[in-house]
């Protein structure tokens, strides 16, 4: 299987109307020449200050940033924060070996166990009391930052390819999706999202040394990062510049997954690397689910009967493939398509993913903006809903202080991710019809490359 964009000619892309309309393909993004922006003053004596464009994008990522470190210092955020403290104070007193043979859900890479492992200890001896930091907050605070610094990395690649308008920008930075999830919920996503940014940001510039890195560091956040390795690999390989990739890549995992690896490599690939979240509460496992049917019926990541394990097993099998070809079919495209093909690649695992967990709504977000503006703003909208829903259910309602999602608790707030996940299907299906529109011969089961 393989989604790729389509392509159209400035009418052709002009006459999208109705339903259509909804999602427009990423090319329609390149910023067309405008006479008169009112960005660039008519007299060159003038004194040039920054345009009104980024300012405001500025503007917006720092109120949303401190808004942010104002719910994490008044909040404890969800019970993933209480969890992750258990984790570090059992990575403090047994080890990291230990802590993965004992506890089936610590599923993390050792440099967000090592992460843990310091702001527990911080947290122990109460070095920053006095300031009214505690771990709730230090745990949030990579993933606030990490928001900031994604904004600034797109208003770059903005200054110099303008491929963004500066009013979507702000919204990104306003976005209610990043507030709730970097804000209140509390773990690491954020991050990885940070990373993966930097990487394709990277390869947008032809940097395939410092793109290699940066995924790598993706990697050490979530190991869901390992799916989008193949769409750089290919990338780089079209390019015939996929060896410092590799060698960037390799050397960083390498050392950074040096303990596990060297001293309990089984209970690392056990943990980390096999780890499929939760059955039953998103896209397809939701509705077979709600077929009543008791081999569908079990919600856990583990010990599942032998049906949902299948179903689980030909989903992966089928992310797994897809993606590979589309990173193969898309690796000859100009590198500025580069986020809309990671983009894709989100898209697929989330139609297709055996369970999405509400903090994973920020990893399609960013590169949503690459694939079509009405696209995103769809998605942030359901998403938004789903994810206001899901704290304010596990919160008991307004003002949020605390959620701990139960298993009591997820039929009543599982029904609203249907609204994400029906948004990025039909996108998905709308893109396929818009590529087959534009270029007939193309054939959704091939390993031909797209132009």
């Amino acid at each position: 299987m393989s989604v790729t964009a389509p392509r159209f000619t400035g009418t052709e892309a002009a006459s999208c109307r109705g339903v259509h309309d909804l999602l427009c393909p990423e090319e329609t993004l390149v910023a067309q020449p405008r006479q008169e922006t009112g960005l660039v003053p008519e007299n060159k004596n003038r004194k040039r200050h920054l345009p009104r464009g980024p300012f405001l994008v500025l503007a917006a990522a720092t109120v949303a940033m401190i808004f942010k470190l104002t719910i994490a210092l008044n909040t404890i955020g969800t019970n993933d924060v209480v969890t992750f403290y258990q984790f570090g104070e059992q990575l403090l007193s047994h080890g990291l070996e230990s802590t993965y043979r004992n506890s089936i859900a610590f599923n993390h890479p050792p440099l967000t166990a090592y992460y843990l492992r310091a702001i527990c200890k911080l947290e122990d001896a109460h070095t920053l009391s006095p300031f009214h930091i505690d771990f709730p907050f230090l745990l949030r605070l990579p993933g606030i930052l990490s928001d900031f610094i994604v904004v600034l990395i797109l208003l770059r690649l903005n200054l110099r390819q303008q491929l963004l308008p500066y009013w979507l920008l702000a919204l990104f930075a306003l976005s209610p999706v990043s507030i709730m999830v970097s804000g209140f919920h509390g773990n690491t996503d954020p991050v990885m999202v940070m990373f993966l940014v930097a990487a394709a940001y990277m390869a947008s510039q032809s940097r395939p040394l410092l793109c290699g890195i940066f995924f790598a560091l993706s990697c050490q956040i979530k190991i869901i990062a390992l799916l989008l390795v193949p769409i750089a690999f290919f990338f780089w390989i079209g390019r015939r510049r996929a060896v410092p990739f590799t060698i960037a890549f390799t050397i960083v995992c390498t050392i950074l997954w040096a303990e596990p690896l060297l001293n309990f490599p089984a209970l690392f690939v056990k943990n980390v690397l096999t780890y499929g979240s939760f059955w039953g509460i998103w896209g397809i496992t939701y509705w077979l689910r709600l077929t009543g049917l008791p081999q569908f019926g079990f919600v856990s990541y583990f010990n599942l009967p032998i049906l949902e394990t299948i179903v689980i097993t030909l989903l992966k099998i089928t992310i797994i493939v897809a993606t590979l070809s589309l990173a193969w079919r898309r690796r000859f495209l100009s590198a500025d398509r580069f986020f809309a093909s990671i983009g894709y690649a989100w898209l697929i695992f989330f139609a297709f993913s055996p369970g999405v967990c509400a903090q994973y709504m920020v990893w399609p977000a960013v590169f949503a903006l690459f694939l079509s503006r009405r696209f995103y703003l769809w998605l942030t909208a359901t998403s938004t809903l789903f994810l206001f829903f899901f704290y304010n259910v596990i919160a008991g309602g307004l003002p949020w202080h605390f959620g701990n999602s139960t298993s009591r608790l997820n039929t009543v707030w599982t029904p609203w991710s249907i609204w994400p996940w029906a948004i990025i299907v039909a996108a998905l299906i709308l893109f396929w019809r818009q590529t087959k529109s534009s270029e007939p011969d193309i054939s959704l089961v091939s390993l031909n490359p797209v132009h």
